[in-house]
């Protein structure tokens, strides 16, 4: 029987020939990623409960302060410290204020084949490139930060196979929602989400981060797409080898197939306060929104800011509505300068922020009060997630928020 790209690259960190699903290997990580949610607990851990503490390989690690950048009070500030602290002293690679975290690995890290395991469930961003990457709590964190291993549970792999091309004013964003809308929030628990096929090949590197960054919404394990020349040429004009570009092979047993037209794909948005509730945009009724977020790692590239100025251009944003846009990395910030992009977004009346996770993980920026609605473009949806338990958070394209945030309600984006 053939292997899947998923169990090719645990066979590959666990050293052996051939996995399955079902089996535990103990593998090798190829690198190791936290940030500021929980690297300051792993410290702790690191210095109260073991009793002969030592780093495996301090050049696997990367730790990267994102979700609440600047500090917003002495508490996060400590954590911060602490941080930056322990880096220094072990010679950690360390990103403060640079982007968000899984931008920041694909621009300057992941490689395909690799096994990377992050301590952020959208560590599954990573397999845009070919990689299996995987969120994993503090604890686990800190055994595969002293051991260099951890152990995997090989996982089922759903194959989604798809065809065509998005039409224009179709976006990444409403495939992979689409997606969910139809698997469930529970439909891949604990599965590879594989991506494959001609739809999936016309999809851009940047279109393919936003597929398999939201993979963990439909419970996923991960969600790789089937890597080719694109990847190739991403990795390597980032000085960094594009080796073991893995496919699943013909004979390989998948759990399921999907079989996707991209030509069929229309602008959706999930409603609260499930991530699986997807409407076409002109299905979620007359919504007023009190604000809209264009940024995180899902949908904060340079991409998604050129469809966002290219509907802002001489337009404004409703008097009403606060629209605060986030670029992904420093180096998406600057490339939207040099493009004249933040001129038209400041024009126009909406707010940039420094490149932070910001109103997607709805702590520090841009938190919304009781009754308010909000439209973003970032991860998730449920209860509380920008804010006060009792608003409401609707997910978008960038298209979608933007037209939105210029109407002051829900709006499909018209050309």
């Amino acid at each position: 029987m053939g292997m899947t790209i998923g169990e090719k690259i645990i066979a590959r960190a666990a050293k052996v020939d051939e996995v399955k699903a079902g089996d535990i290997h103990t593998v090798e990580v190829d690198r190791l990623m936290s940030n500021d949610g929980t690297t300051h607990l792993t410290i702790d851990m690191y210095h109260n409960d073991l009793k002969h503490p030592k780093i495996a390989d301090k050049d696997k690690l990367v730790f990267i302060i994102d979700h609440n950048i600047p500090a917003e009070n002495p508490k996060t500030a400590q954590a911060h410290k602490k941080m930056r602290n322990f880096a220094k002293e072990h010679e950690i690679a360390f990103y403060e204020g640079k982007g968000v975290c899984h931008q920041i690995m694909v621009e300057d890290f992941v490689c395909p084949g690799e096994l990377i395991m992050g301590a952020d469930s959208h560590t599954c961003t990573y397999g845009a490139l070919g990689a299996f990457g995987t969120g994993i709590g503090c604890t686990d964190f800190l055994y595969a930060m002293t051991t260099g291993t951890s152990w995997v549970l090989v996982p089922e792999t759903i194959r989604f196979n798809l065809t065509g091309t998005l039409k224009e004013g179709v976006y990444p964003r409403d495939l992979i929602l689409t997606i969910i809308g139809m698997v469930g929030a529970n439909g891949c628990n604990y599965k590879v989400m594989e991506f494959a096929g001609e739809g999936a090949h016309n999809l851009s590197i940047n279109d393919r981060l936003v597929l398999c960054n939201l993979a963990v919404e439909a419970g996923a394990k991960t969600g790789i797409v089937e890597p080719d020349e694109k990847v190739v040429e991403y990795v390597e004009s980032r000085g960094r080898k594009a080796e073991n570009l893995f496919v699943s092979d013909e004979d390989a047993h998948f759990e399921k197939v999907y079989n996707i037209n991209l030509d069929e794909i229309e602008p959706v948005v999930a409603k609260p306060h499930l991530i699986d509730d997807v409407v076409p945009v002109e299905e979620a009724g007359e919504v007023k929104i009190d604000e809209a977020f264009l940024g995180s790692c899902n949908n904060g590239r340079i991409d998604e800011l050129r469809v966002a100025a290219k509907i802002l251009k001489g337009k404004k944003v409703s008097d009403h509505v606060r629209f605060l846009i986030a670029p992904a990395s420093n180096s998406v910030y600057i490339q939207a300068l040099e493009e004249g992009l933040i001129d038209i977004f400041m024009e126009a009346g909406a707010m940039v922020m420094n490149s932070n996770c910001s109103v997607c993980w709805g702590s520090c920026q841009g938190v919304i009060g009781e009754g308010e609605v909000l439209i973003s473009t970032g991860t998730r949806n449920f209860k509380g997630r920008a804010g006060h338990p009792d608003s409401f958070v609707y997910l978008g394209s960038a298209a979608t928020v933007t037209a939105s945030a210029i109407a002051g309600k829900i709006t499909k984006n018209v050309k």
